[in-house]
């Protein structure tokens, strides 16, 4: 009986197990299905919404660089009048002009030699006091020295025949007071800007003609005449030397011009009526062209131009303006720069 029901047993598993397992594997099959096909729907949904992002931001940026190009004008900029007064920029207008056609010397300042004393004793004697040193500013009748006379063993001051500085000082105290000048005074109220006239210019290069004198930086600048051509020639450079006095002072009581200033002279030797002229100092180059900065409002933008002929001060324009226009005359550099600098911040 126990090996029948065992039998019995035995058989009743052997026919359930092939059911069993092809139900647990068509249920893993469904759920296997049902997962990748939530996965797909997921990764749709997300693609779909990354994609709507994506056109969003490239929407934004696009609207971005629009309004980015709309606000700046390349070769243009705006100051504002303040901004513009207190940076040196100043403004004229273009306007005919005549120009000079020049010849360009060099030279360097020296002491105006009809303003320049050489202060002597009136006697010979001993030096008993010095009142003045070297460098120092002197008027006209101020006491230099005292020198006690070795005929009437009196003292007799030494006095400033001018005003003007003491630029030698060749006595002390002790020392015999004789023939030599105990001091040189000069007045350098007035100096001379002297240059050299080579050969090929000697003909044209006349007393009575401009010059404009500036410093080799263009830093200082002056007007003056050609006052004396010396009659003879350097015996090196075989150059002719031309005088051109000029005024010294620089507004607030000092000197403009010092001894010892390597200058530069344009003498015009001839002039020509323009049509059109600006300043030489308007000019600036950007791009590779001459440009002249034109003002409309607050805004400044630069206008390529056509130059001619140049006196140094003024400059032939021959297009690209037109009379009447106004340009930047002074401080033209920092319009430049205030340009590029926009230009390097839009490409940024």
């Amino acid at each position: 009986m126990k090996q029948n029901v065992f039998i019995f047993l035995m058989a009743l598993a052997v026919l359930s197990w092939p059911v069993s397992s092809t139900f647990a594997q068509d249920h893993g099959d469904h759920a296997h299905k049902e997962n990748h096909e939530q996965h797909d729907e997921a990764e749709g949904h997300a693609h779909d919404d990354g994609q709507e992002e994506h056109n969003d931001h490239g929407e934004e940026t696009d609207d971005h660089d629009e309004h980015g190009h709309d606000e700046h004008e390349e070769g243009k900029t705006e100051i504002m009048p303040d901004a513009a007064k207190n940076a040196g920029v100043a403004t004229e207008k273009a306007a005919p002009a005549t120009i000079g056609n020049v010849i360009p010397l060099t030279g360097r300042i020296v002491i105006n030699q009809n303003t320049q004393a050489h202060v002597r004793a009136r006697f010979p004697g001993i030096v008993r006091s010095v009142k003045v040193n070297l460098g120092e500013t002197v008027e006209k009748g101020q006491v230099l020295a005292v020198v006690e006379s070795n005929e009437s063993l009196k003292d007799y001051n030494v006095t400033a025949p001018i005003k003007g500085v003491i630029l030698e000082r060749n006595t002390n105290l002790g020392d015999v007071a004789n023939r030599e000048p105990l001091f040189t005074v000069a007045d350098l109220s007035n100096v001379w800007a002297k240059f050299h006239v080579f050969p090929k210019d000697a003909d044209m290069v006349k007393s009575g003609q401009s010059v404009r004198v500036h410093t080799l930086d263009e830093g200082k600048t002056g007007a003056a005449k050609i006052d004396m051509l010396f009659p003879t020639a350097d015996a090196l450079s075989q150059t002719l030397v031309a005088i051109a006095p000029l005024a010294n002072e620089n507004g607030q009581g000092g000197m403009k011009w010092r001894p010892g200033m390597t200058v530069e002279g344009d003498v015009a030797v001839s002039e020509k009526q323009v049509n059109l002229a600006v300043r030489a100092s308007a000019l600036q180059t950007m791009e590779n062209q001459t440009v002249v900065f034109v003002k409309k409002g607050n805004s400044y933008e630069q206008m390529p131009v056509q130059t001619g002929m140049s006196d140094g001060e003024y400059i032939e324009i021959k297009s690209g303006l037109k009379a009447g226009q106004e340009y930047v005359s002074e401080g033209s550099f920092i319009i430049k720069a205030d340009i590029l600098k926009a230009g390097a911040e839009h490409v940024h």
